[in-house]
């Protein structure tokens, strides 16, 4: 497994590739860059490979999601920082993990885990956890565990199987990309509900309302255009 390190703080780069080949013997440092600009030139030569890829935050000419935007990245993204203010963002551009430094050696080696999971047959493009703000505090909500979300007076609400409830900083189609879509539908343009929330649906003339678990604090209409499409999902699963 290729990996390629993105830190510019030359003792944290040293530390992290001594801690990951100490837990993965055939893992190989493929690479390490410490800036935006050396990190791109890094990533579009074609002889260059890399599985997963390390990356902090706060670079020495920027910081990581310059390069997200500059290129295309597939491999798996790890994210290591010492600010717990990206995570939203982390998650925007599809990062495995958001690891706060000082990083410790079983919280290493469970994303490092995760990758490779992911790497031998996981769904490209959906997620195991969200992390969500609450205070001064991040979350990590498992995807298994989110009954829906909705939009509302310009916030997005996440709403988990066991009734926790929490603001986050991304958008329903930003979410929506990122969920499975065997398991989650959007119903509406304000509203994506998991196939394990629906208790009961009620036709109401030619729309469909559908009763939640948990209790939604607003009624939860597919949208006529979606109606059909949402039968065809729910008889598919």
């Amino acid at each position: 497994m290729n990996v390629l390190i993105v830190e510019d703080e030359m003792m944290a780069r040293k530390k992290l590739a001594a801690n990951l080949t100490g837990l993965y013997p055939g893992m190989k440092i493929a690479g390490e860059t410490g800036s935006v600009e050396e990190t791109l030139s890094w990533l579009r030569d074609p002889s260059h490979k890399a599985d997963i890829i390390f990356m902090d935050v706060e670079l020495s000419d920027g910081n990581c999601f310059e390069i997200f935007r500059k290129t295309d990245i597939k491999a798996n993204v790890i994210m290591t920082t010492a600010y717990d203010s990206y995570a939203v963002k982390a998650f925007e551009v599809e990062s495995i993990d958001y690891l706060l430094k000082p990083v410790e050696e079983e919280t290493l080696k469970r994303a490092v885990d995760r990758c490779i999971s992911r790497q031998g047959g996981r769904k490209g493009g959906t997620r195991k956890r969200i992390l969500v703000k609450l205070n001064d505090t991040i979350v990590p909500v498992l995807v298994s565990d989110i009954a829906y979300l909705y939009a509302e007076d310009k916030s997005t609400y996440l709403v988990t199987k066991n009734k926790g409830k929490y603001i986050v900083d991304f958008s329903l189609d930003i979410a929506m990309e990122q969920l499975d879509h065997e398991t989650f539908y959007r119903i509406s343009r304000n509203c994506i509900i998991s196939m394990q929330a629906i208790s009961r649906i009620v036709k109401i003339g030619s729309r469909y309302k559908i009763d939640a678990q948990p209790a939604a604090s607003f009624e939860m209409i597919v949208s006529r255009s979606r109606t059909d499409d949402f039968l065809d999902w729910l008889e598919e699963k």
